[in-house]
């Protein structure tokens, strides 16, 4: 009892506490299942020819569409809020889905990403457009993509593939929704998406502890 007891104050309760505090403004030791199973991306690939699946993946989704200028200061913003703090978590990637014939220009946004740094692990995957409003279509989004099939936000899926996001009542007590974080706002990102991905990193760290310990008992 006294062993089990020390193993939870060492192991569990400060990932517990983790969850609490990074849980900020959103109120959700949990990040709110918005849409479950929605379809992978494994059949679409990168310009090398790469397929990307988003299962058994926390997956940053973007949609930039044929305007890939639009969307390059967006990017930048992306890279440093998010991008840059989550790197290292081996279940983590960035998936942005574009429109066949758009190589080219992801190829010139790529080169000016670098001087940012490392782009392990950020994916952008081609497909046709049909396909792309299919896939969007079965996210079942409030938002919607705009004519050139691009939108400045990003979405949280889990590795499940489900999105995850906001829906319930905040700290304040206020009914809030968030579906997709706009990459045009640094304030969106840095006040509520770093907090929601901090809150879906710490839930599988957590079952990741709790799945170790059953196992030594085994």
């Amino acid at each position: 009892m006294k062993k089990n007891l020390v193993l939870f104050i060492l192991f569990i309760l400060p990932i517990v506490a983790y969850l609490f505090f990074a849980s900020g403004v959103n109120n959700f030791a949990k990040l709110p299942m918005l849409t479950k199973n929605i379809p992978d991306i494994k059949s679409w690939s990168t310009a090398n020819g790469e397929h990307v699946t988003l299962n058994d993946k926390i997956t940053i989704l973007g949609f930039i569409g044929n305007d890939v200028e639009k969307h390059k200061g967006g990017f930048f913003n992306l890279y440093e809020k998010i991008y840059a703090r989550n790197k290292d978590f081996k279940d983590f990637q960035m998936v942005m889905v574009l429109p066949e014939g758009t190589q080219e220009k992801v190829a010139k946004l790529q080169e000016s990403l670098k001087k940012l740094g490392p782009q392990t692990n950020w994916y952008f995957v081609f497909a046709q457009p049909e396909q792309i409003q299919s896939f969007y279509n079965a996210m079942h989004l409030v938002g919607k993509l705009d004519e050139q099939l691009g939108t400045p936000n990003v979405y949280i899926i889990d590795k499940k593939r489900n999105l995850r996001g906001r829906n319930g009542q905040n700290k304040k007590g206020e009914e809030e929704y968030q579906e997709g974080y706009n990459t045009f706002k640094v304030s969106d990102l840095y006040n509520n998406m770093i907090d929601d991905v901090k809150v879906i990193l710490a839930e599988y760290r957590l079952a990741l502890k709790v799945n170790n310990k059953a196992n030594r008992k085994i």
